[in-house]
């Protein structure tokens, strides 16, 4: 029977349909075990169900949000921008890249031009067809040169953008990209209507799969079915409601008692005693979450190297992953890539807790005795401050003076992050090694949060955008996670599984993890049963 509650693990936890459920229990020669009334209540509860307001309690939302995609930075308004918008491709749950506005792509044999074909016949919410004008206007968007957003970096290659008729549109880079389609995942280069412009933003119009009703920024949105949404079996729910929640006892106590049927990131302190909490189902899901430090390199001290790699070999990754992560993950190595990616970097060198050598290296750079101010709050991620009051227990056993300064959870992502010298942070990662490094570690990337830049480093990541062969373009990789483990801003002691809880009665498949919630998705992709 133990291979029966593997099974029902497995299930529960998204990594198996219930389809593959019954699968596996008849190859275990089980399958006759179980009524034939019950394999069809089984059967149909896979099938989606149109019905009923999700209401999802939701971290990281601020008063001073906003809905410009350019602009969006928290879990609960990436969840409102993928209830309301699209884009051309979508990542699927195996970390495949697939049609959604484009019906196709292809490129040139150098792959330094792209030419997308747009499905026709889709409406914006305010009635308007999408056309290629739609899509040059809003990637545009992320071009301006006074852009302030945080896709800046990842469109920069793209040289020209240009309309070939309504439902074509051709991108020219400046070199070649394999992984272009990607990119064009990414959740800030979502569609909206050509002309978009300042506060129409926040209208939330787009041609996703509900409708924004009301918008209150980081405490309250709603929204309804799209009644014309072009994807089939998606987008079941009748209506959506986002609360802003970021107290994680008050998100448990409200999903505990019924007033909201989903939340994110679980306390993982208690998470064990929720397991037994009837009703409520827990999942765990392997992802390219992780849990970072950045320190701002253009700042002194931390423009030393001897400074960031003593605050580096300072923290106990291991203790970290036990004590926060409660075991739901594995240590990082101070770089963004997972080790569930394709180009993971398995033989570099795992960095270990050494006081002795943090030590030598603050006395190298002539730091001792200086209190190091590391800024946090528990919106960075759950356990953001436990996990700082950690670092400078670890940090005291090299002679390292850590102050820990407690910041507000509202406007921490607008006040503190990428504005304090050193904070805690976290990221949701990216499904590619170039969409995350160009992201958050180019020199002048909108979330370069260390505002760090390296020669080598600025050079290797061209070279590897262009190159088609695997082998290389892995040894490429390898040593871009190199030269950002050893000479980087970041401090990444940990990846985490994204630990969420969920009503019983709310249905999915395979869970997504490239981000939270199924991809960012989960609105579009569950249903109730």
């Amino acid at each position: 029977m133990s291979g029966v509650k593997e099974l029902e693990r497995l299930q529960k936890e998204g990594k198996i349909t219930r389809r593959e459920f019954i699968t596996r229990l008849s190859a275990l020669g089980l399958g006759v075990a179980i009524s034939p009334t019950l394999l069809a209540q089984i059967a149909t509860a896979e099938t989606p169900k149109k019905g009923g307001r999700l209401r999802a309690g939701l971290t990281g939302g601020s008063t001073t949000d906003s809905l410009d995609p350019g602009l969006v930075v928290s879990n609960m308004n990436q969840f409102i921008n993928m209830q309301t918008r699209n884009c051309l491709v979508e990542i699927d749950q195996n970390f495949e890249a697939i049609p959604e506005l484009a019906a196709s792509w292809e490129s040139s044999p150098d792959a330094a031009q792209w030419t997308f074909k747009l499905r026709k016949g889709i409406e914006f919410h305010n009635g308007k067809t999408m056309t290629a004008e739609d899509v040059v206007y809003s990637i545009n968007h992320h071009r301006k040169k006074d852009t302030k957003s945080a896709a800046k970096g990842i469109v920069e290659p793209i040289k020209d953008i240009k309309a070939d008729g309504k439902h074509t549109v051709v991108f020219t880079l400046e070199g070649g990209n394999a992984d272009f389609p990607f990119i064009m995942s990414d959740y800030h280069l979502s569609i909206a209507p050509a002309g978009t412009e300042g506060k129409d933003w926040d209208k939330g119009i787009g041609t996703g799969g509900y409708v924004l009703k009301k918008w209150e920024a980081g405490v309250r949105v709603f929204t309804v079915r799209n009644p014309n949404y072009w994807k089939e079996g998606r987008a079941h729910f009748d209506e959506v409601e986002t609360l802003g929640i970021a107290d994680t006892n008050a998100r448990t106590t409200a999903l505990k008692t019924g007033e909201i049927d989903f939340m994110d990131r679980c306390d993982l302190k208690t998470v064990h005693l929720f397991k037994r909490t009837p009703g409520v189902e827990i999942t765990a899901t392997p992802s390219t979450t992780h849990y970072s430090v950045p320190m701002r390199t253009d700042m002194a001290p931390y423009d030393n190297s001897d400074v960031r790699m003593a605050l580096k070999l300072a923290v106990d990754r291991d203790a970290l992953v036990k004590t926060v992560l409660r075991g739901y993950g594995e240590v990082g190595n101070d770089h963004p890539i997972g080790s569930i990616q394709k180009y993971f970097a398995k033989n570099l060198p795992q960095r270990v807790y050494d006081p002795e050598k943090a030590k030598w290296h603050i006395k190298k750079a002539g730091m001792q005795g200086h209190a190091f101010k590391l800024h946090a709050a528990e919106a960075a991620f759950g356990g953001a401050v436990d996990a700082s009051l950690l670092y400078r227990e670890h940090a005291a056993k090299a002679g390292i003076n850590i102050e820990v300064v407690r910041e507000p959870n509202d406007g921490y992502w607008s006040n503190v992050w990428m504005k304090k010298e050193w904070c805690m942070c976290y990221w949701g990662g990216r499904v590619t090694p170039d969409l995350m490094f160009s992201t958050a570690y180019a020199a002048g990337a909108g979330w370069n949060d260390t505002f760090w830049n390296h020669e080598r480093f600025n050079k290797l990541l061209v070279e590897a955008r262009a190159e088609l062969n695997e082998a290389k373009r892995a040894e490429i990789y390898a040593e871009m996670q190199a030269i950002v483990s050893n000479e980087g801003g970041q401090v990444i002691p940990m990846f985490a599984k994204i630990v969420a809880a969920n009503s019983n009665k709310l249905r999915h498949g395979k869970i997504a993890g490239n981000y939270e919630m199924d991809g960012q998705r989960l609105a579009e992709r569950w249903w109730f049963a």
